[in-house]
């Protein structure tokens, strides 16, 4: 559902600005399949809260009968939560490169992708949901991207987030980004899974990551804004 729906407003937006500009060329939504291992520690401890909102007594009778795990989210009502095992590979790697070839402007892996698994020579749905960003990450770094560019809500990256002493991260090594990992710098859900996906990119042989949002996305490129980082 997201891959088809939000992959249709970017396609056709992107196409009517093509034809406004004379720009003659096509743009496609790929509707892709991730590979995940079904062994993932992940499947044990399932995270990612799908779905809506439930009661309680609603939740509870989901979690009898269905056998799903149900947390309590944000004092809001209750939700299902799925795993969110790491990305091992994309099934239309192949058909994204012809497409990349041909000119084509590729809209790929949304949502992180339908996750599946290789069982017995057959590709298996399996339920879960994927990191957008380690699926962007994957799909980068397997088409031999230089540059990955994430966007998100902030145009920079900030240590002590909305503390007093907040300080944005216009360039970063990626020594650097680690040792702001490791003191717990990034929320989960939120700035911590596009840093890990980075650093991904970045260990697959991949040059440098911006990650800012789309009102600054123009600055970005052009080393002007947002945050950089780099090996």
């Amino acid at each position: 559902m997201t891959q088809g729906e939000i992959g249709f407003l970017l396609q056709n937006s992107m196409q009517t600005a093509f034809r406004k500009q004379g720009i003659k060329r096509s743009v496609v939504t790929v509707v892709t399949q991730v590979v995940v291992d079904k062994n993932d520690p992940a499947f044990h401890r399932p995270t990612k809260p799908i779905g809506p909102f439930y009661s309680k007594e609603v939740a509870e009778r989901k979690r009898r009968e269905l056998s799903w795990s149900i947390v309590e989210d944000a004092a809001r009502g209750y939700r299902r939560v799925v795993a969110s095992p790491l990305p091992k590979d994309i099934i239309e790697l192949e058909v994204i490169k012809d497409c990349l070839e041909h000119n084509t402007v590729v809209i790929a892996v949304g949502g992180g992708g339908i996750p599946v698994i290789l069982e017995n020579g057959e590709v298996k749905g399996i339920e879960a949901v994927i990191d957008k960003d380690r699926a962007s990450a994957l799909l980068a770094s397997k088409l031999g991207i230089e540059h990955l560019v994430i966007s998100t809500e902030v145009p920079e990256v900030y240590i002590n987030f909305k503390k007093f002493n907040q300080l944005a991260l216009r360039i970063s090594t990626v020594a650097e980004a680690k040792r702001h990992l490791a003191d717990r710098q990034f929320s989960e859900g939120s700035m911590k899974p596009k840093i890990e996906a980075a650093l991904d990119f970045l260990s697959a042989g991949g040059q440098r990551v911006t990650i800012t949002d789309p009102e600054h996305l123009l600055g970005a490129l052009e080393g002007k804004a947002g945050t950089r980082i780099t090996l």
